[in-house]
């Protein structure tokens, strides 16, 4: 491993500072950075311990909930506010990682981590435009079943990894960042960035930013959601296609539907033409919905082992409606 100095932080502030120093770099749970660590694909000067930082706290009310970023990932599943008022936050928690991990990492650590692609992880492979920018993508022409087909570009076509990021762009949440020019809020869906022609720029944080915590605005499609994962074991595996649908219902009807996916893209994926085909439709209508379901291909872009992706990422979407509508 790589060696480094390693420093705690007490207050944000002085977090912020330490991190200005060249090679400097955050350290929360850990979960994914030391992975990374070990495998020479992180190589910083220092770590900046910020564990002891007050930003653990989880709130919800009337308004929504306030999430720490350093509040852990077990925590904010089982929180009762959580479980009640935004469920697929709860269940898109619960279905990552296995729970050692999820008593270790963090919120914020969460949202950072890095794709799981086998040639980004894999350091024996040359060709990763995210490790090693300009070396080209080995994955575009190898083992791609895993690989995203929207969002993808010829540069890169690694999915996201989170499950909990799905849930929060669905509900439409707002990350809190705090830099050395002071504090900003920027929506989770404008958060992660798309490859393009720079894969290894995978956020909008600036030099020297901390996320700080993460708000979710209260929502009758809130209280109405649903996180279902499809993948190839039932535990500590991530997503083929994930969906996590939030429905608000009303004398029958979907007067407003919120639909995010993970597995097929480059980032987390909100689906707003499916949404907007859903509104008006009755609920439970498995015509209307499949219809609706049908729009999630457009600009689809499948690689020579995953268009399975397509059809099973449909599916995915009308079982987690089927789910929240019965539960209405």
């Amino acid at each position: 491993m790589h060696p480094f100095s390693y420093t705690r932080a007490n207050e944000p502030q002085a977090a912020i500072a330490a991190v200005q120093s060249a090679g400097s770099e955050f350290i929360a749970g850990g979960t994914d950075i030391l992975q990374l660590l070990k495998a020479g694909q992180r190589t910083p000067r220092r770590l900046i311990d910020i564990n002891a930082l007050p930003l653990a706290s989880i709130e919800v009310d009337s308004t929504g909930a306030r999430i720490g970023a350093l509040a852990r990932m077990s925590d904010v599943a089982d929180h009762p506010g959580i479980v009640e008022n935004f469920p697929a936050i709860s269940q898109a928690l619960l279905l990552s990682a296995s729970a050692q991990l999820r008593n270790m990492a963090s919120i914020g650590g969460n949202l950072l981590q890095r794709t799981r692609c086998t040639y980004f992880r894999d350091a024996s492979f040359v060709a990763c435009n995210k490790r090693r920018p300009g070396s080209g993508c080995a994955a575009i022409g190898g083992e791609n079943r895993m690989h995203a087909i929207l969002g993808g570009s010829d540069a890169c076509v690694a999915t996201h990894p989170s499950d909990l990021a799905v849930a929060l762009v669905a509900l439409e949440a707002i990350v809190r960042l705090l830099g050395p020019d002071g504090g900003r809020s920027v929506p989770i869906a404008e958060f992660h960035a798309l490859p393009g022609h720079s894969p290894h720029i995978e956020n909008v944080l600036r030099p020297g930013e901390l996320i700080i915590g993460i708000d979710v605005p209260a929502a009758a499609h809130a209280r109405r959601s649903h996180y279902l994962k499809v993948r190839d074991r039932t535990s500590y595996e991530f997503a083929l296609t994930s969906a996590a649908v939030g429905l608000d219902i009303a004398d029958g009807r979907v007067h407003g539907a919120r639909i995010a996916m993970g597995g097929i893209g480059t980032k987390p994926w909100r689906l707003q033409a499916v949404e907007g085909a859903l509104v008006g439709t009755r609920a439970g209508d498995a015509l209307a919905w499949k219809a609706a379901a049908d729009k999630l291909a457009v600009g689809a872009r499948p690689l020579e082992k995953n268009a399975f992706k397509i059809e099973l990422a449909k599916r995915t979407i009308l079982r987690a409606l089927g789910t929240v509508a019965r539960a209405t």
